[in-house]
């Protein structure tokens, strides 16, 4: 059973994506651009089809993500959020006994040398021996 402040629960609550126009400069979007606001679970999916071994950065995800939605941007304070609930997620089935091999692969994404990495319950190390892992 969930805990009702799990990140599994976070991860399982439903999101909408959306496309909204920027009214003002923000984050390094300029005014009147169309920015792409996506979800968990699309971000989970983007991760899934990465193949073992490949880094994809946070800003190509982005980039991809946008493109695919007709969107100039998409909206990096989500994105960084729906990315550490996704991994801390992940993280918690591996604690419930989930084997590591089962979960979404985020380190593909989440560099190990990110402040995301840090924040993270599991911190860059596993990140970094993740990464190793595949590279064998």
């Amino acid at each position: 059973m969930l805990m009702a402040n799990s990140w599994q629960t976070k991860l399982a609550k439903p999101h909408s994506a959306q496309l909204k126009r920027v009214d003002k400069p923000m984050m390094g979007m300029p005014a009147g651009s169309l920015m792409y606001i996506s979800t968990p679970a699309e971000i989970e999916a983007y991760i899934s089809a990465i193949p073992r071994g490949v880094w994809v950065d946070v800003s190509t995800l982005r980039k991809d993500l946008a493109q695919a939605h007709g969107a100039d941007w998409t909206c990096p304070l989500t994105t960084g959020i729906f990315l550490r609930i996704l991994a801390e997620a992940h993280v918690e089935q591996v604690r419930e006994g989930l084997s590591k091999e089962s979960i979404c692969a985020f380190w593909r994404v989440i560099s190990p040398n990110s402040p995301l990495a840090k924040k993270l319950s599991c911190g860059p190390e596993f990140i970094q021996q993740k990464r190793q892992e595949e590279e064998s």
